[in-house]
């Protein structure tokens, strides 16, 4: 069994893990709900993480969660996407995202990993809509999909997770404050992860419009998806519908849905035991070879090759 071991000392909590997580031996699971402590003295939650493994299985939380990981060798998955471990990785998840760090037993590493949850109601419900948060605002919203922090905005975000786990009292917010205001200016270096249709979430002025169209495409991934029935839910011309599409996502509308039905058969990979057949035409795919050719041009990998490395790095 897992061996836990909690230091309550007014600064991090510090978890040790001093055998491998005894994983489920279950091929395909749903993120289960985690609750995430928090003690009396403090508004936000923050862990060093020291052992063999992280402790956690595919889950997710109501809070915001920044993970720096100063040693680990393995995958974390954030959504629908896995990447390898290494040194010094940083990574901002958005509420309820799901998520785990899988660390690598066959390379005799520890974990040394802080890790700092928040929830930004905890600061004042209307802090954050001061005029001066803006920028902060908008690295919350683009965060639903998993931020990774690189370049020099990572060296800097380290040293404020390092100086988190050793002070307290105000000090800890103002370098919690100073983590989202370096995120916040420094866009180009905070990469999001998971794909667009995992967990879309809109950055317009244009929301309702937008909502709309994108609540109909998911609604309908299933039969083909014409561009005038978008467009009349837009309001718009199909010509000015495109730009205005384009100029809010970045991508045409196939392109948008495509990304949208591979989000869906990602989940349905990971969490779902059905043939990849079945998951295909789940998904609005006619055919097994355009599902596994559209497949491979979003994630570079087969829906095979997808969930079975899903499994290994989820710890499955």
């Amino acid at each position: 069994m897992l061996a836990r071991l909690h230091f309550h000392a007014r600064g991090a909590q510090t978890r040790l893990f001093n055998q491998p997580g005894a994983w489920s031996p279950f091929c395909l699971v749903k993120p289960v709900f985690e609750k995430v402590p928090k003690r009396d003295w403090e508004s936000f939650h923050c862990e060093i993480v020291r052992g063999r493994d992280y402790g956690t299985r595919w889950h997710f939380h109501p809070e915001f969660q920044i993970t720096l990981a100063l040693q680990s060798s393995g995958h974390r998955v954030v959504g629908d996407h896995i990447a390898p471990l290494t040194d010094g990785d940083i990574v901002l998840l958005g509420a309820n995202l799901p998520h785990v760090w899988h660390q690598d037993e066959n390379t005799g590493k520890d974990v040394h990993a802080i890790i700092v949850r928040f929830d930004p109601q905890a600061l004042g419900a209307d802090f954050f809509k001061l005029p001066e948060m803006e920028p902060v605002r908008r690295l919350l919203d683009r965060a639903s999909r998993g931020l990774e922090v690189r370049g020099k905005a990572r060296g800097a975000v380290a040293a404020h997770m390092r100086r988190i786990a050793e002070v307290e009292g105000l000090p800890r917010i103002l370098e919690l404050l100073a983590i989202l205001h370096t995120l916040a200016e420094a866009k180009s270096e905070a990469r999001p992860l998971a794909s667009t249709g995992y967990l879309p979430k809109l950055e317009s002025a244009d929301q309702g419009r937008m909502q709309r169209v994108c609540d109909f495409i998911h609604t309908h991934l299933t039969e083909d998806i014409d561009r005038a029935q978008l467009a009349k839910l837009a309001h718009l011309s199909e010509g000015a519908f495109s730009r205005f599409f384009h100029s809010r996502t970045g991508k045409t509308v196939p392109e948008y849905v495509n990304e949208v039905r591979i989000g869906r058969a990602c989940r349905m990979l990971a969490e779902d035991a059905a043939n990849i057949t079945d998951i295909a035409m789940d998904c609005g795919y006619r055919n097994l070879a355009n599902f596994n050719r559209r497949f491979r041009q979003v994630t570079g990998m087969t829906p095979s090759h997808y969930r079975s490395k899903f499994r290994g790095a989820a710890g499955m």
